[in-house]
C-alpha cells in the first residue's frame, strides 16, 4: 500500500470503520511512513477534540420564538355534525375506561363515566396493562445487555477465522520461519509489548514452523504457527483483555465456517487456536502446550 492508497483510509481507520484486512494494511503502511503517520495523528487529535467539546443547550425560550415566527396557518375547516358526534362518542368511551371519581364524572355529564362497582375492575385492568408494559421493557433491556457480548464474541471469532484464512490464501502466513523457539521468540521483541511463550512440540506431533504478527480485535497480536500432519494450526497469544472480546467469559464456538477453534488461559496469556484439522488436533496441541508450560514453571520455581 502506497501513500495515495493509505491517505483516503486514514479517517476511516480513526473512526474504526475499516475491515480487518484494510486496517492491517493501513497499520503496516503507517509503521513505515512518517508523513502518513502524522496525518493519522492529526486525525486522532481532531477526533479527541470533537469528543471533548462542550455541549451547549438551546436557550429556554428558543422554541417559543421559533413557533411565534412561523406564518399563521388557515383555520381548520369546520367539521360536520356527524363527525363531531363520532369524535364525541370516542372521547366519551375513553373517558368511561379511565379511572376517575364517579361522582365528579357524573356531575360533568360524561355518559360513560364509571360509577359504583364498575370503577374497580376497569382501574385494575389499566393497572395490569401498565405493569405488563413495564415488564416487557425491562425484559428487552436485560436481553439487550446479555446479547451484546455474544454478538461481540462472534465478531471476534469471525476476525480470527478471517485472519487464519487470509494468511493461508496470501501465502504470507509466516514472518519468521524457524523451528527454533530461541529464534522465533526474540523476533517478537520490539514489535509487540509482550513476550509470548514459544515451544517446539514436534515430539508431540506439532512442529513449530515460525510466527507472524497479525491484527485482530483492533490489536497487534503474536501468532505461533504449527504444522500438524498436512494441516496448519494458528495459535494467537496475547495478554488477557488486550484484544477486544477475547476476555469474555462465554464459551467460544467449537467451529466456525468449518474451522475448529479453542480458547484457554495459561501462563498469564489468552490463547486462541484455529485450524481445519479438527477439534481433536486442538485438544492435543493444548495438552502438549500446557505440559510444557507447567514444566517450564516448575523449572523456574526450582531454579
Amino acid at each position: 500500500m502506497n501513500c495515495n492508497e493509505a491517505r483516503p483510509l486514514v479517517d476511516a481507520s480513526v473512526d474504526r470503520e475499516l475491515s480487518a484486512a484494510d486496517e492491517w494494511r493501513v497499520r503496516e503502511h503507517l509503521s513505515g511512513c512518517a508523513q502518513c503517520r502524522r496525518a493519522a495523528d492529526d486525525a486522532q487529535a481532531i477526533s479527541r477534540v470533537i469528543r471533548t467539546a462542550p455541549y451547549h443547550r438551546a436557550p429556554a425560550g428558543l422554541a417559543a420564538r421559533i413557533v411565534a415566527a412561523l406564518p399563521a396557518t388557515d383555520a381548520a375547516p369546520a367539521t360536520s355534525a356527524p363527525s363531531r358526534a363520532r369524535d364525541s362518542g370516542w372521547r366519551d368511551w375513553l373517558r368511561g375506561w379511565w379511572p376517575r371519581d364517579g361522582a365528579a364524572a357524573g356531575s360533568r355529564g360524561y355518559p360513560g363515566a364509571m360509577q359504583g362497582p364498575l370503577q374497580g375492575p376497569r382501574a385494575a385492568t389499566l393497572a395490569w396493562f401498565g405493569c405488563a408494559v413495564l415488564i416487557l421493557c425491562a425484559l428487552a433491556v436485560i436481553a439487550t445487555l446479555h446479547l451484546r457480548r455474544p454478538a461481540t464474541d462472534a465478531a471476534f471469532v469471525d476476525d480470527l477465522v478471517s485472519s487464519h484464512v487470509r494468511a493461508q490464501i496470501s501465502g504470507r502466513d509466516l514472518d519468521v520461519i524457524s523451528t527454533d523457539r530461541h529464534t522465533v521468540k526474540p523476533w517478537f521483541n520490539g514489535r509487540i509489548d509482550y513476550a509470548p511463550p514459544v515451544f517446539d512440540l514436534a515430539q508431540q506431533g506439532f512442529a513449530l514452523a515460525g510466527g507472524r504478527l497479525d491484527y485482530v480485535g483492533r490489536e497487534r497480536v503474536a501468532v505461533l504457527v504449527y504444522h500438524y500432519r498436512k494441516h496448519v494450526i494458528d495459535v494467537y497469544v496475547f495478554p488477557p483483555g488486550a484484544s477486544g472480546a477475547a476476555v469474555s467469559g462465554a464459551a467460544p464456538p467449537h467451529t466456525s465456517d468449518g474451522y475448529a477453534l479453542q480458547r484457554w488461559q495459561a501462563a498469564g496469556m489468552t490463547w486462541w487456536a484455529v485450524t481445519d484439522a479438527g477439534a481433536d488436533a486442538l485438544d492435543g496441541l493444548r495438552a502438549a502446550l500446557d505440559a510444557r508450560l507447567t514444566a517450564g514453571a516448575s523449572e523456574a520455581a526450582g531454579g
